[in-house]
């Protein structure tokens, strides 16, 4: 549901599981945010705005960057402090409303954290810090649009400051730090890409907004945002008693929070279920402690009951579950139990063993389970089948998989502004804003300087920049990968490896577009090798090259993996192509030397069909050279021999040593092995393991 920026949070129709996620925030800061996906028109943004709303008033010390609570002195920022100790008194303070902050995606590393006063610094003649949206955003809300589509490293900057709760700065001369404990939300749609799942385990409660809602609720919401829309103040005035209602309770939870105790035993059990759910790490048994004591606080109790500890494995554990508990098969009828008789009645039973039975003490009851709750929450009759907490179960997102995209390009000459850097050789594009913050503590000696130079004496507003001062963009875009299938078509078995390597091309091509990868194709037989599918993601295209491939000849296998080599370079340096994997196919049995390729009027090493023992020589030489220019250029091979595993694999398995690659015998891969063994070799570049030693 969308609607309007202060769209109430009481008037929400249909997530009241996320609508008390972010009470549950609000009344623990601590718990490490909230995320919400959903796709387009779901209401993430509404929800997130609602809930500053609710937030209330805070008092702050005038002119402190971050909102400087006056009341906790531990919690100031540096310039605060300094203040203080110069007053010998608490700086005056105000009361300011809870700031809302929204990032955006394109922000800087500058902005985020904070960097120097360019104005302030030149008329101090010092560095002065400029508080970027973290310091912004103390003690107020943090939103992120987006989260999926933000830079790698800025999310993983911003969520290591905010769980370290300070933002320390030491760059550009400035060395400053301040408190960072916003209530963090971020909203993602899983159609634009999948969140890694790392950065889904920061933060304490994952939730969705894909829940079909019934025809009546889906009604509601129209009529409310059409309300909304028409007559805002009045219908603000209608849901007044129920915002107030939350503000009281998130006040109250506040409050309360500090004399909440949970019991040992409760811990024990978070622990359990969130070790029988299968969830990776500590954190989820961390967050649902925390999300359990928030909502007993939220409710007005001094301890964890058995309902808090329910909602907690509701809202942490299971988004995190990996693993659902075995259910028993159905007794057999072979299996079932035969009746017993019916055990005697005591009037029936000896004197003797009356006298027995009445001296033995009860057996005690079974000791229920910490917190009242009976069985394992996760069980199917649980809360497994709520459609809104199945929506962000870890289950439903590795049922649905997660793609992996191509990755990052770093460079000088063309991308995003991502961060300033010093420069190192030839410089392309120098950062104005990072040399001027560099420049600008030092403007006062440099003017005094050359105060007494006669040529400088009119340009009183000029700025002087040294080398020291000088720095460039350091810039990113986003890339792919390029697989180049190198196959041999000479030799009896060139028809089944063409078929293979065609199959295995359009099988990566399927999802080429959605990984921004690129795939090409070379054939090598007879004198020379031929690019025949040039780097493309077009299916049709790669079709319509692919119907007829020619097979039979020789083997210059040293003309196609230089031709490989050149297709890979050329691509890296015009195409957005981060990883190139270089895949042969091939029996190894190269009898045409790369000379010969490249000039067919000159001597050649030996005959195509009958090759010397020198010749054989001065081919694998050849090769193996290639194969290091493959290793210097970070060209990761990737051999599949297709031979006779009893005929030797020596040269291509010294190919791939030399190379740095990877080396399988496969004597008869199919399409569907060479498209699994190329999605392997992607994966394992961005990982940096297993390629180049």
């Amino acid at each position: 549901m969308s609607g309007p920026r202060c769209f109430p949070l009481a008037a929400v129709v249909g997530q009241p599981l996320v609508v008390e996620a972010l009470l549950l925030l609000a009344v623990d800061p601590g718990l490490g945010g909230v995320v919400i996906a959903g796709r387009r028109g779901s209401g993430k943004s509404v929800l997130a705005r609602g809930l500053q709303e609710l937030l209330p008033p805070i008092r702050v010390i005038q002119g402190s960057c971050c909102q400087a609570d006056p009341a906790c002195p531990s919690d100031w920022d540096d310039a605060t402090i300094a203040r203080r100790a110069l007053l010998s008194r608490t700086p005056p303070s105000h009361w300011i409303p809870s700031p809302f902050v929204q990032m955006p995606l394109g922000v800087s590393e500058d902005r985020l954290l904070g960097s120097v006063d360019v104005t302030r610094s030149i008329g101090r003649g010092e560095a002065v810090f400029q508080p970027g949206l973290l310091a912004e955003a103390h003690r107020g809300v943090l939103y992120i649009d987006e989260l999926n589509l933000l830079e790698p490293h800025i999310a993983n900057l911003l969520l290591s400051t905010v769980a370290e709760g300070v933002n320390r700065v030491e760059r550009e001369g400035i060395s400053f730090q301040h408190p960072c404990r916003p209530l963090l939300i971020a909203t993602y749609n899983p159609v634009e890409g999948e969140l890694r799942s790392h950065l889904i385990d920061r933060f304490a409660i994952a939730l969705s907004t894909d829940i079909a809602l019934a025809l009546p609720q889906r009604v509601e919401a129209v009529e409310r945002v059409l309300q909304s829309a028409e007559a805002p103040m009045s219908f603000a005035g209608r849901y007044a008693a129920a915002q107030q209602a939350l503000r009281e309770q998130i006040a109250a939870g506040r409050r309360h929070l500090r004399r909440v105790r949970v019991q040992s035993q409760q811990v024990r059990y978070l622990v359990e279920e969130a070790s029988r759910a299968g969830c990776e790490g500590q954190r989820a048994e961390l967050f649902a402690v925390r999300v359990a004591r928030a909502h007993a606080a939220m409710h007005g109790r001094r301890s964890v009951e058995a309902s808090d500890l329910r909602r907690a494995v509701e809202l942490v554990i299971l988004p995190r579950a990996l693993l659902l508990p075995a259910q028993p098969p159905p007794p057999s009828p072979e299996a079932r139990p035969e009746p017993q008789p019916p055990e005697p009645q005591p009037e029936d039973q000896p004197e003797d063993q009356r006298e027995d039975q009445a001296q033995q003490p009860p057996e005690p009851p079974p000791e229920p389970t910490p917190g009242g709750l009976p069985e394992f929450v996760l069980s199917p009759e649980g809360v497994l089948l709520d459609p809104a907490l199945l929506a962000f179960s870890a289950l439903a997102q590795r049922r649905h998989g997660k793609g992996s995209g191509g990755g990052v390009i770093w460079s000088q000459e063309r991308g995003r502004y991502v961060k300033p850097v010093f420069p190192h050789g030839e410089i392309h594009r120098v950062a104005i804003d990072a040399t001027l913050r560099a420049a600008a503590p030092f403007q006062t000696r440099r003017r005094r300087r050359h105060r007494s130079n006669s040529r400088h004496r009119a340009s009183k507003g000029r700025i002087w920049i040294e080398d020291g001062d000088l720095r460039v963009k350091r810039l990113a875009r986003k890339a792919g990968s390029l697989v180049v299938f190198v196959v041999d078509a000479s030799g009896s078995m060139a028809l089944h490896r063409m078929q293979a390597a065609k199959g295995a091309v359009l099988r990566l091509l399927e999802q080429a577009y959605r990984h921004r990868d690129q795939i090409a194709l070379i054939v090598f037989r007879g004198e020379r090798a031929e690019v025949q599918l040039p780097p493309t993601r077009s299916i049709v295209a790669a079709s319509r090259r692919l119907e007829r491939l020619p097979c039979g000849g020789g083997s210059p296998l040293a003309h196609g993996l230089a031709l490989a080599v050149r297709l890979g370079l050329n691509a890296r340096r015009s195409k957005d192509i981060g990883e190139v994997v270089i895949v042969l196919i091939s029996d190894g049995k190269a009898n045409v030397s790369l000379s010969r390729s490249l000039c067919p009027q000159a001597p050649a090493l030996g005959t195509a069909q009958q090759p010397g023992d020198g010749d054989q020589a001065g081919i694998k030489a050849e090769l193996l050279s290639i194969a290091a220019v493959l290793r210097s250029k970070q060209l990761h091979l990737l051999v599949i021999d297709t031979g006779n595993p009893w005929q030797g694999e020596a040269l291509t398995r010294d190919l791939a040593t030399q190379a740095g690659g990877r080396f399988f015998s496969l004597p008869k891969a199919s399409d569907q092995d060479l498209a699994a063994m190329a999605r392997e070799a992607l994966q394992q570049p961005a990982a940096g393991a297993g390629w180049l030693s």
